[in-house]
């Protein structure tokens, strides 16, 4: 047990909870960060690192765009780099269909800020001439790149450390309770234990779980996104590639290996983990990124995982307090989290703070059964 009482603690070490944490203890706040595996090594360490806004919601763009800016720069706050390279973004159209498709994405970006505008075949091949010269159209953005997300972890953890955060791993969370003006966070078998003046769950895919421990019932949706890296082979791609349909993602690392993703789904569940993956998914998965880039037929596939995202009912986050739960905050469900999450962990940490957020949260209470919205909105005075 824990004599000492925090003013902050945040449940889950990914890179929204760790941001948050970075954020208020910069701000002079007692910060403790528990986390039931180890700091950034579950969602925030597994998924491929991808910086892009032809992914991203478009209501979520002006988000992910100072999330890039961010981490692009990020000595001016995380204290030292996670390999984040600058690299510009195509996303590709096989068929008419696929044109529409991208235009139509592009345009509802563009109206968030987006500098996204959809070029000719030749145009893209000049910007990247690996990819399939079949292509109808692409959509290009400046505004992409990616990062390693495996450093990600060892970056936060000495960032916090110098920041004064306590950090505690390998704590799994079996009790939430509201305590003495504050909250008490235990393990199942209550041997270990936490008290602080405020609460923050910022725990993914758990986020369902923890919500019900207090008694708020918050459907979270659990996806296995499956992830494959090739052994290292000569430069085959410049840029950050997706298709129309939005079944591919791809990037080369400077060492020569290609990650290819996109939101193939695997076999596990968020108690499990993931498990393994679908024979037929993977040859989908190997054959959509051969398309795109032909080279890529030579590639040999070294290693396979498969990485967990959240997702509430409407695909927003939750960013922000639970009314009538004084001192009770959320962060979590962020499409393309790991490039946004940066930011939405400052902004969550200038709301605890008593600050104007730079940009609006997202309220976790629109996302409760109607008659607890009811009741939600009259504890607000609504």
């Amino acid at each position: 047990m824990t004599s000492t009482r925090f003013d902050v603690c945040i449940v889950g070490g990914g890179v929204m909870g760790c941001s948050t944490a970075l954020f208020l203890a910069k701000a002079g706040m007692r910060v403790v960060v528990v986390e039931r595996n180890a700091l950034c090594r579950s969602a925030s360490g597994v998924n491929a690192g991808t910086l892009t806004l032809h992914m991203t919601r478009a209501a979520l763009v002006p988000y992910a765009m100072k999330a890039w800016e961010m981490w692009m720069r990020p000595e001016t706050w995380l204290g030292q780099g996670v390999l984040a390279t600058h690299a510009p973004g195509l996303s590709l159209a096989f068929t008419d269909a696929e044109v529409m498709m991208l235009e139509e994405r592009a345009a509802a970006r563009r109206e968030y800020g987006a500098d996204i505008s959809v070029i000719s075949p030749q145009a893209a091949m000049k910007v990247d001439p690996g990819i399939n010269g079949s292509i109808k159209a692409a959509a290009f953005c400046e505004i992409d790149g990616f990062a390693s997300a495996y450093l990600t972890g060892r970056a936060f953890y000495a960032a916090l450390r110098e920041a004064g955060v306590t950090i505690i791993e390998q704590f799994s969370v079996g009790h939430i309770e509201r305590q003495n003006a504050g909250y008490r966070v235990s393990t199942e078998d209550r041997s270990q234990s936490i008290v602080a003046s405020r609460l923050v769950l910022a725990g993914g895919v758990w986020l369902e779980p923890m919500l019900a421990m207090i008694g708020i019932h918050i459907p979270v949706k659990t996806l296995i996104n499956q992830l494959i890296v090739t052994e290292r082979m000569p430069t085959v791609m410049r840029s950050v590639l997706s298709i129309a349909n939005g079944l591919l993602s791809m990037k080369q690392f400077a060492n020569g290996t290609v990650v290819i993703g996109g939101g193939w789904q695997g076999i596990g569940s968020r108690e499990l983990g993931g498990r393994e993956t679908i024979p037929e998914n993977l040859i989908g998965n190997l054959r959509l990124g051969q398309h795109a880039v032909p080279a890529l037929a030579s590639a040999r596939v070294a290693r396979i995982w498969l990485g967990l995202e959240s997702e509430t009912a409407d695909a927003m986050p939750m960013i922000g307090p639970l009314a009538q739960h004084p001192d009770l905050f959320v962060i979590g469900c962020v499409h393309s989290g790991y490039t946004s999450g940066p930011y939405m962990g400052k902004l969550l940490a200038q709301q605890i703070l008593g600050q104007q957020p730079e940009m609006p949260l997202f309220d976790p209470s629109r996302l409760l059964p109607t008659d607890d919205q009811a009741v939600a909105s009259l504890s607000r005075g609504q």
